[in-house]
C-alpha cells in the first residue's frame, strides 16, 4: 500500500420544525438543544510532549472536519504517534498502524478503511495549519493529518486545509525538533495519548 505522504514534499444536524398545534392552539414542545456547530468546537490533542489545541474550518472543508471529529470521538487516534517529522516543514500522525511498534515497516500506510474526497480551498499552508495527508490520488485522504511547522505554500490547493493550531506552538516546536531516523521517524516515540472534541469556550 502506498504511504500517505506528500506529492511535493521532501522525497511528500438538521432539527425538525416545531409549530403551534393547529387544533388546541397550544404551543408545541420546545426543541431540544442543538449540538454545537463545528466551528464552535476544538480538538485537544494530548501528546507525550504536551498539549496541542486546534480549531476547525467547516466553512471550507466540512467533510474533512466531520471525518476528523468522528474518528476522534471513536477514540481512533488515541494511542497512535507522530510517525513522520520534518523540522521546518510538518509533523504527521493519524496512522492506526503506529499503535504497534512492531509494525514500523507499515507506518504511514494505515487508514480508517475508507477515503474521502478532496476539499481543496484557498487557505494557505502557513505555520500551525492542520491539513490532510494523502497518496498521489487527490481523493485518498482517510485519517492521516499533518500540522505545518513552517510555511508550506507549495502544498496550497493540493492538500485539504481543515483547521489551525490555536494553542501549543511550543509543543509543535518541541515535536518538530525531536531527533529522527529514516524515514523521518522520531527516534523517541512521540505518542498521541488522546484526541478529544470539546466546546471551544471550554478551552482557556
Amino acid at each position: 500500500m502506498k504511504a500517505i505522504s506528500f506529492l511535493c514534499a521532501l522525497g511528500l444536524l438538521t432539527a425538525s420544525a416545531f409549530a403551534e398545534d393547529a387544533t388546541t392552539n397550544a404551543p408545541a414542545a420546545a426543541p431540544a438543544a442543538a449540538p454545537a456547530k463545528a466551528a464552535d468546537e476544538v480538538a485537544i490533542i494530548k501528546t507525550s510532549e504536551g498539549t496541542l489545541v486546534v480549531e476547525f474550518y467547516p466553512d471550507v472543508a466540512p467533510n474533512h472536519v466531520a471525518n476528523f471529529k468522528k474518528l476522534a470521538r471513536q477514540g481512533f487516534y488515541d494511542g497512535q504517534c507522530f510517525h513522520r517529522v520534518i523540522k521546518g516543514f510538518m509533523i504527521q500522525g493519524g496512522d492506526p498502524n503506529t499503535k504497534d511498534d512492531a509494525k514500523k515497516d507499515s507506518w504511514g500506510q494505515g487508514g480508517p478503511g475508507y477515503t474521502i474526497n478532496a476539499e481543496f480551498n484557498a487557505k494557505h499552508h502557513a505555520r500551525g495549519i492542520l491539513s490532510m495527508a494523502r497518496t498521489p490520488d487527490p481523493n485518498s485522504a482517510g485519517s492521516q493529518f499533518f500540522i505545518c511547522h513552517g510555511d508550506a505554500g507549495f502544498l496550497d490547493n493540493q492538500y485539504t486545509v481543515f483547521g489551525n493550531l490555536i494553542k501549543g506552538y511550543d509543543v509543535l516546536d518541541k515535536i518538530a525538533n525531536t531527533p529522527t531516523e529514516g524515514p523521518d521517524r522520531p527516534v523517541k516515540r512521540v505518542n498521541i495519548d488522546s484526541v478529544k472534541i470539546v466546546p471551544a469556550d471550554s478551552v482557556k
